[in-house]
Order: C-alpha cells, then sequence, then structure tokens
C-alpha cells in the first residue's frame, strides 16, 4: 500500500500546488484580460461620443440610434465659422443723436465633413456599434431624449454594454467581483458606459488611465 499512498499523495500535492497557483495567478491575468478588452471597448464609446456631440452640433439634439449616426458621419459637415467684433451708428430717439453701437459678425468661412475631422482616413464609425470582443455578436445599446433640467429642455444620451458581454470567459467569482466595483480607480458597477439619461453629461464611467494616450 506504501507505493500507492506515495503516489496518491503525490497527486494531491501537485493539485494542491496547482490550485494554489491559480488562486494567486488567475487575478493577475484577469486584471491583464480587462485591461486590454476594457480599453477597445471604451475606444468604441469615445467613437460614439464624438459622434454624438458632433451630431448635437449640427442638429441641436443626439441620433436616436445608430443608422442615423453613421449616416451623418458619413455624409455631414461642419459649418466653419469666424466670430469678430464690429460696429454701426444707429439714431437714437431719447437722446435724438447718431450713437455708436457694438455688435458680433459671425463669417461663414467654410465647410468640412465630420467623416474627416473625427475619423480622417478611416471608416471605424461604419462598425461603431459592434462590442469588441463580445461573442454573441452584441451591440452597444444606446438611446437619446430630451430632460427637463431647471425649466431647460436639454438634450442626453447614453451609450452602454454589460461587463458579462466583455468578460464572457473570465472567472464568475472575478467578474462578479469586477461588477461590484465602487472606486474611482476602476470602472464602477456592472456596466461600461458614456452619456446619461438623467444627467446632462457626456461622460464616460472610466477612470483616467484610459485616457491616457500610449507612447
Amino acid at each position: 500500500m506504501k507505493p500507492i499512498l506515495v503516489i496518491v499523495f503525490g497527486l494531491l500535492s501537485i493539485f494542491l500546488g496547482y490550485k494554489i497557483y491559480q488562486s494567486i495567478n488567475a487575478p493577475i491575468e484577469f486584471k491583464k484580460v480587462r485591461k486590454e478588452r476594457f480599453s477597445q471597448v471604451i475606444a468604441k464609446l469615445k467613437d460614439i461620443r464624438d459622434s454624438q456631440e458632433a451630431f448635437k452640433t449640427v442638429n441641436g439634439r443626439f441620433a436616436g440610434s445608430f443608422n442615423n449616426l453613421i449616416k451623418f458621419v458619413d455624409t455631414g459637415s461642419y459649418t466653419i465659422t469666424q466670430q469678430r467684433d464690429s460696429s454701426f451708428m444707429r439714431y437714437d430717439k431719447v437722446y435724438q443723436i447718431e450713437l455708436q453701437k457694438d455688435t458680433v459678425i459671425i463669417d461663414t468661412l467654410g465647410f468640412i465633413k465630420v467623416k474627416d475631422s473625427l475619423f480622417k482616413n478611416s471608416d471605424r464609425y461604419k462598425t461603431m456599434m459592434d462590442v469588441p470582443f463580445a461573442q454573441g455578436g452584441e451591440k452597444f445599446e444606446m438611446k437619446a431624449d430630451i430632460i427637463d433640467k431647471s425649466g431647460y429642455r436639454a438634450p442626453v444620451f447614453e451609450a452602454k454594454i454589460n461587463k458579462n458581454a466583455v468578460l464572457y470567459d473570465q472567472p464568475s467569482d472575478l467578474v462578479a467581483r469586477e461588477n461590484a466595483h465602487q472606486s474611482v480607480e476602476e470602472v464602477n458597477g456592472s456596466e461600461i458606459k458614456v452619456g446619461s439619461l438623467t444627467d446632462v453629461s457626456t461622460n464616460g464611467n472610466w477612470p483616467p488611465i484610459y485616457d491616457r494616450k500610449k507612447n
């Protein structure tokens, strides 16, 4: 029986050693995977935000669908203007004399395509709705609305995706911990999102580390 017990305890030691290694290594690997995937997801959300802000500049509201947003980027244009101060003389009925009045003149200098301004030679805007790494063909959920803020009707939008769709193949306990994050150094909550349907904001819920440019 002794040789058998040696083999059994040897295998048990290997198994326990592997489990200990996994308990230490799994969180490290998870952080690497999370950062890589979240970086690409957030890059897409930034493209969506830039496109939505351009849409609002031209139309006074945000786009409610990706079809409308992509069509706008493909065909829309900015008006390039120049603002300058000027003045003119106007007869004042009270003083019954000509008085100088100040004014601002806005000159139209030309137009620039939204596509060229935001994406230059790239056509990645055509797939901005697709979620990177999602295995089920998930798309970003996007909505736009008009809300009342102290009597002012403010356009708002929100685009988001559940973290589970991005971390589909990661350990469930680590994903559950990720979804519970509430920290200035993490992407808080169970979703990665930009904008808000309740506040006038186009900010994302990610920390500044995802906004740093790579060298």
